[in-house]
């Protein structure tokens, strides 16, 4: 008996753009020890990869036991045309059900972790349906009451409370009850799934100087520091909060196994700066692991052979690394 490998379901994508390219280009990179099922439309990526010049000869999935297939493909109906580069509002439906598929495929146990293509939020809102984002989405399907963005990068963890919100909604949504169950769902997630025991989390201030003792907003000492008090009287080795400017500098970045980020711009300019080809986008809070890219669909790039897949192998990479085989 061989060394039983995972079966990692990979969703490609908004077909207008580059996850795609991303999923064809999967087929001549160095293999990994798991089966990866791409979900989407064959014909779809048949011609992306005749337009990129390359082959895909990808058998169809077949649900079994027999783990000796590297790549296969779950082929779902697109509803309309796809030009590279072109949203076409009629194939808003085929990226969710890709997405449902994997998600029903984790959930039942038949795959073991799931890797998100990119996907265009605001042309998936602006057909009607209910996405805000793969974070939220995947949360309000599993029935998961508090999903966590996490970056994983080769130096640094950084998670977020707030995700795609207004930035005038942020100090509103940072209250003691979603701040403290963020930080406990990193936690959790760095004892449980990447065996840090006994965490450093360092909490990040909401206002310029982490407010400075109240000079610039008293959030930090209204809300902020009394959840880290309560926490570290339970054992908790949680600091902060922290200036958000000094924190992701060299000297201070590495005395946390975690860092959390308030709202999305405050931390992920400088995790996208330093580390976009590396970072892995990881959903904490799910029943099972949920990884992607931390770039998005890059229409421009479609079809044009300038898609850089290193990305989407780091998703991949880490999905196999930590997946749960039951």
């Amino acid at each position: 008996m061989g060394t039983l490998r995972p079966t990692i379901a990979l969703t490609t994508g908004e077909p207008a753009g580059i996850g795609p390219d991303l999923a064809v280009g999967l087929d001549g990179t160095d293999p990994v020890p798991a089966h990866l099922v791409l979900i989407g439309n064959r014909r779809l990526l048949e011609e992306r990869a005749q337009r990129l010049g390359r082959s895909f000869d990808v058998p169809p999935y077949v649900r079994g036991p027999d783990r000796a297939t590297r790549l296969s493909l779950l082929d779902v109906p697109l509803e309309d045309t796809v030009r590279a580069g072109h949203l076409n509002p009629a194939n808003a439906p085929y990226v969710l059900e890709t997405i449902d598929r994997g998600i029903a495929g984790c959930r039942s146990g038949e795959f073991q972790a799931l890797v998100t293509g990119p996907v265009h939020k605001a042309h998936l809102r602006n057909a009607g349906l209910p996405f805000e984002g793969h974070t939220e989405y995947l949360g309000r399907k599993t029935g998961s009451p508090h999903p966590v963005m996490l970056f994983v990068t080769p130096s640094l963890r950084v998670a977020l409370v707030t995700t795609h919100v207004a930035l005038r909604d942020v100090p509103r949504l940072v209250d003691p009850e979603r701040l403290d169950a963020t930080l406990m769902t990193v936690s959790d997630a760095l004892t449980r799934r990447y065996g840090v025991a006994n965490p450093r989390i360092g909490v990040l201030g909401l206002n310029p100087h982490a407010g400075e003792e109240g000079l610039f907003g008293d959030e930090e000492e209204r809300v902020i520091r009394p959840v880290l008090d309560a926490r570290r009287r339970q054992g908790l080795r949680v600091s902060g909060p922290w200036p958000a400017d000094t924190a992701l500098t060299p000297h201070a970045a590495g005395t946390q196994d975690a860092w959390i980020s308030l709202y999305h711009d405050q931390t992920l300019p400088v995790i996208k700066y330093a580390f976009f080809d590396t970072a892995v986008n990881v959903t904490l809070g799910l029943p099972f692991l949920r990884t992607s890219v931390d770039h998005g669909t890059a229409l421009e790039l479609a079809g044009s052979g300038r898609a850089q897949i290193h990305s989407l192998r780091c998703a991949v990479d880490h999905a196999v690394r930590y997946a749960e085989i039951h």
